[in-house]
């Protein structure tokens, strides 16, 4: 039965009904900003060893396609495209997030989006308003459950993320007068394939650089599966036995639909300047200012001082990472690592090259082991939602002490990238790829990305130049 005052239903008819032009302004601009982002940091995760793995796998589960594989000539079915492409840009903790919600949404919707968009022949603005439709519709799923949904031990990247994916696939494959019921139907089959855990913080493993991946290739199974005649409740977010409450012991479902195409969630979303943990991004960009101001070399450091909140002790406080992922959500290893770095760079930026080798560093895990991590009173007072503060205190063996305090790190929506900055954080990865000539007609095409006509022709052509 289709209950139209229902939340998820709500959600849905948000989602069918906006179109690119309802969009504020400042949300159509951050929309480019973040599509220069997921290229840039797709590029990178293109060319890690687990990237090989996927496309082993895809080589042996995918079927031929129009959906077209970022960087290179091929081509796959919609659900094998976005898994990969997925896989690439949300599988290095680089990717965009959403501190409050938890979870990295636009690798898992510019994926499925520039997936589908080539299979439906949509414009550039189509394209658009299904992913920030996909945006908004994640990040409220998520907030309405959390904190309690990661206190459960679900990572909502991959368990809501199937919703956000969902939701941006079925806008583009109805956009009729069904459309509504076609995205309440995709969330609710999508929930069914909802999952995600968090054992391998305590663990270890790779798993977690599949889980935006899966996310996204279960939500556009869904959609299209409701394309094709099934059909799922359309509320199971809510409902008796719905996703809230077989996932959270507390919920808010209000937040759905509160301000609904009023007040954007995507303007709340942060982009990363490095591949680790959103929430200790102030205490590297802290270190970086004392090393580049002061010039310290290893030899003098007796101690290393990371005042933070509570909410990252003992889960992000590590100075015994078991593996790469466990580096990467570790602040003092980030910080140790950030201490021997050229601060110089034009874009400096710690990539998870660096955290491989910083594993194999013994001067960067002797630094790990002196970084003593306190709960700072001051710290916990200026973290939010939003961003982690944090005060790094370096004391050199002579005695002088050296100190900096970051509210809000670079790339936080108090203190965002500029579109310029994204430009140039794209060029010059794509610069390792890409001529330079290549590079400005990327460039061009997503800075004029709504006055394209069909995506299938514009991005396929660039990825075989």
């Amino acid at each position: 039965m289709n209950n139209p005052n229902s939340p998820t239903y709500e959600i849905a008819k948000f989602a069918a009904d906006l179109r690119y032009e309802d969009l504020p302004e400042r949300v159509q601009q951050q929309l480019i900003g973040f599509f220069f982002d997921y290229i840039r940091v797709a590029s990178i995760g293109q060319r890690m060893e687990w990237s090989q793995w996927g496309m082993d796998y895809a080589a042996i589960t995918a079927n031929a396609g129009p959906s077209s594989i970022l960087f290179s000539k091929q081509s796959m079915d919609p659900v094998s495209a976005s898994f990969i492409n997925t896989l690439y840009s949300g599988s290095i903790d680089a990717d965009d997030v959403h501190v409050g919600a938890m979870l990295h949404p636009g690798c898992i919707m510019f994926s499925v989006a520039l997936a589908i968009g080539q299979m439906k022949h949509s414009s550039g603005e189509q394209i658009l308003a299904a992913v920030a439709a996909g945006y908004e519709a994640m990040i409220r799923i998520a907030l309405s459950i959390q904190p309690s949904h990661f206190k459960r031990g679900f990572q909502s990247t991959s368990t809501i993320g199937v919703f956000g994916a969902a939701v941006t696939a079925s806008k583009l494959l109805s956009n009729n007068e069904d459309s509504t019921l076609e995205i309440a139907q995709a969330i609710g089959l999508g929930a069914s394939f909802a999952g995600g855990l968090t054992q391998f913080y305590h663990s270890g493993s790779t798993v977690k650089r599949l889980h935006a991946a899966q996310a996204a290739s279960s939500g556009v199974k869904a959609a299209l599966l409701v394309d094709r005649g099934f059909s799922g409740p359309t509320d199971i977010l809510e409902g008796k036995d719905g996703f809230f409450r077989a996932y959270a012991d507390n919920f808010d479902a209000s937040i759905l639909s509160q301000d609904l195409g009023i007040l954007f969630k995507i303007s709340e979303v942060a982009v990363k300047p490095h591949a680790c943990s959103a929430r200790v991004l102030s205490a590297i960009e802290a270190t970086a200012n004392i090393c580049k101001q002061q010039r310290i070399e290893v030899e003098q450091i007796q101690s290393i001082y990371l005042g933070i909140p509570k909410v990252i002790q003992g889960r992000l406080t590590s100075t015994a990472p078991k593996d790469v992922q466990a580096a990467q959500m570790s602040a003092p290893f980030s910080v140790a690592l950030t201490i021997l770095q050229n601060h110089d760079a034009e874009v400096f930026s710690l990539n998870v090259e660096d955290f491989e080798t910083g594993m194999m560093n013994q001067e960067v895990m002797h630094l790990t082991s002196l970084v003593n991590c306190v709960v700072d009173e001051e710290i916990e007072k200026t973290s939010s939602e939003e961003s982690v503060s944090a005060k790094v205190v370096i004391l050199l063996k002579n005695g002088e002490e050296f100190s900096n305090m970051i509210i809000a790190p670079k790339g936080s929506i108090a203190r965002p990238f500029t579109l310029e900055d994204h430009q140039l954080r794209m060029k010059h990865e794509l610069s390792k790829r890409y001529t330079e000539n290549q590079i400005n007609q990327f460039e061009g095409l997503i800075s004029q990305f709504p006055e394209v006509k069909d995506i299938a022709q514009e991005i396929t052509n660039f990825w075989l130049k």
